[in-house]
């Protein structure tokens, strides 16, 4: 039998398995593509299902043997204490395009396959009162979001991929297969945003309609790929100018175009005023900064959400994040590094630099101490009585982000020194390796012995993130002009921090939204990326990892568990991981894919 590559074998079980998924009654089961797009419910059924090779980005690390977002835990944000995973073979370097997780490929050429069938067959299904040529020309305009939305999600992490906007035949000879340039593929995702938002409601108006595409999303999508293409990773770099196909031709660009940061701020400021225009606002429900930095991301489809993935009830963030007092299993545990990145509460730094052996250089001047402990709670209840001072008056969303020594979660303090009720010697493989836990995106009412979990959600894109985006595009383009100071404020006073300071100049400011990107994107995989296409990850997510002494400790107030400690070393080798290996078993079925430089 001749062999096609995964991103084409779909097509073999177009007529049988995709079509089981939703019509799986009797006695239509046999029916042919042809036959399901003569009923509006099978087309709708047919789109329902292209919407599932979305991938569950929710799940940091391998759930049912694939691993849909290893990005989190690849950077340097967090670490987890299961070595078999796949991000850890990441962390070690020992990836390679033999073991790297191949369902990421899969996943979404199998969305890009079925978004093809549907697009060539919903011409056929009959109009009528229900089905009107409205509803058609949305539909379409989803499927085309979805078909852009997954070639994005290959870009980022592969560059030029083959760019599929037909509908193949098994009889196509798919060994000629060849990846398209970089340029191409963002070219294409731009045009299907820039058609869509026509066909897309800005903003949906019936809860039941919640996580289709919308014309916000599209918007937001499409800033999103400009900004990366502005980006070092992908506009000039020297890495790749001699990249190409076995034709000669090459695959990324070849010179740096300053312009393409004016691009990328023009589609961020059309995107927020659209947005904004229909609806969308920054989160503001609560008074409290903590409390509203947390409901961001528990209050489902809130007015600030462009674009999420319903996650499912499956607890599987609270069994991850929770204390192993609380029937979790200690796993998400944010780094020394990520911790450190928060600023003090009057917005200065409180770690300037580290030495070549790791101590932190700290900043004296803002407050900072790594020496006592708390003698009187916060009136908020950020910290109580004896926690580090490491911990007191830190930026808000700190306290809604990370679970530290001392910190009163659910209905406890967390004890994570050794002989602590979630300490590592209370604990077996499931340990805390730095002393922190993940809070964001965790639901304090879950119970995990009760089996009692509400709906998550992933967002793929929300409003903030398109306010830093706009402001980082634009001080390339302009330098900090007004408005970068603007939108970056905005976030900050929203989550109660101070306002930047006048007078920035443009490389001050790139830091500072830098920094602001870190701390207000931490954990919604954006880290990984922005380390990687500004070309700093050899020093992010390459080298020691720090954290407490888990292995060390009695009591709240021992000195010994405050230690900085050495959790280990990782590996990143450049410019060979700046980019995903495409998997050999697909290169091996398609020849003509060459595989990225290094690999």
């Amino acid at each position: 039998m001749k062999h096609i590559p995964f991103l084409l074998s779909i097509l073999l079980l177009a007529g049988t398995a995709c079509q089981k998924n939703f019509l799986d009654k009797q006695p239509d089961e046999s029916i042919t593509i042809d036959e399901a797009f003569k009923k509006r419910s099978y087309a709708e059924a047919f789109l329902t299902d292209v919407y599932a090779s979305m991938g569950n980005e929710y799940y940091f690390t391998d759930y049912l043997g694939t691993s849909p977002n290893p990005y989190v835990i690849a950077s340097d944000e967090m670490n987890i204490p299961w070595p078999e995973k796949f991000e850890k073979l990441m962390n070690k370097g020992s990836w390679n395009a033999y073991n790297v997780d191949a369902q990421l490929w899969k996943n979404m050429y199998e969305g890009i396959r079925k978004a093809n069938i549907f697009l060539a067959n919903i011409g056929n299904t009959p109009l009528d009162a229900v089905f009107t040529e409205a509803d058609r020309q949305r539909w379409i305009g989803e499927c085309k979001f979805l078909r852009a939305y997954y070639h994005f999600r290959l870009v980022r992490i592969y560059g030029g991929v083959p760019l599929m906007d037909y509908a193949a035949g098994v009889t196509d000879d798919f060994t000629k297969m060849r990846r398209t340039t970089l340029d191409s593929c963002i070219n294409f995702i731009v045009s299907e945003c820039d058609e869509v938002v026509t066909k897309l409601p800005v903003k949906l108006s019936s809860t039941r309609e919640l996580g289709r595409a919308t014309a916000a999303a599209a918007l937001a999508l499409k800033a999103r790929i400009i900004l990366y293409r502005a980006s070092p990773l992908f506009n000039g770099n020297p890495d790749y100018i001699s990249f190409a196909d076995r034709d000669g031709n090459k695959l990324f660009p070849q010179e740096y175009r300053a312009s393409i940061w004016a691009e990328a701020a023009a589609a961020a400021k059309a995107c927020i005023d659209k947005c904004e225009q229909a609806g969308y606002t920054l989160y503001k429900k609560h008074a409290d900064p903590v409390t509203n930095y947390q409901q961001l991301f528990l209050d489902n489809h809130n007015d600030e959400v462009l674009f999420a993935y319903n996650a499912g009830v499956t607890g599987w963030m609270e069994k991850c994040a929770f204390p192993g007092s609380l029937g979790g299993w200690n796993g998400y545990n944010p780094t020394q590094a990520q911790v450190d990145a928060y600023e003090m509460a009057n917005g200065m730094a409180p770690i300037s630099g580290y030495t070549a052996g790791g101590t932190p250089i700290i900043n004296a001047a803002s407050g900072y101490r790594e020496d006592g402990y708390a003698t009187a709670d916060d009136p908020g209840k950020r910290w109580l009585t004896g926690v580090s001072n490491m911990y007191v008056n830190r930026d808000p969303r700190f306290y809604a982000t990370v679970n530290f020594n001392g910190a009163f979660f659910v209905d406890r303090r967390m004890q994570f020194w050794q002989t602590g009720a979630d300490g590592r010697g209370n604990a077996g493989r499931d340990y805390n390796t730095t002393g922190y836990l993940l809070k964001k995106y965790v639901n304090p009412t879950a119970n995990i012995a009760q089996g009692r979990f509400s709906l998550g959600t992933w967002i793929f894109f929300r409003l903030g993130g398109v306010y830093l985006d706009y402001a980082e595009a634009l001080n390339e383009a302009q330098g900090p002009v007004a408005e970068v100071y603007q939108y970056v404020d905005a976030i900050r006073t929203r989550a109660g921090m101070p306002k930047l300071p006048q007078g920035l100049s443009k490389e001050a400011m790139r830091a500072r939204i830098w920094q602001e990107r870190r701390v207000e994107l931490a954990y919604e995989s954006h880290r990984y990326f922005d380390c990687h296409r500004w070309k700093i990850a050899a020093q992010t997510d390459g080298g020691p990892v720090y954290g407490m002494n888990i292995s060390a400790g009695t009591g709240l107030q021992d000195d010994a568990f405050y230690k900085r400690t050495l959790v280990e070393n990782r590996v990143f080798q450049a410019p060979k991981h700046y980019l995903f290996p495409i998997p050999q078993s697909e290169i091996d079925k398609a020849p003509a894919i060459i595989q990225n430089p290094g690999w």
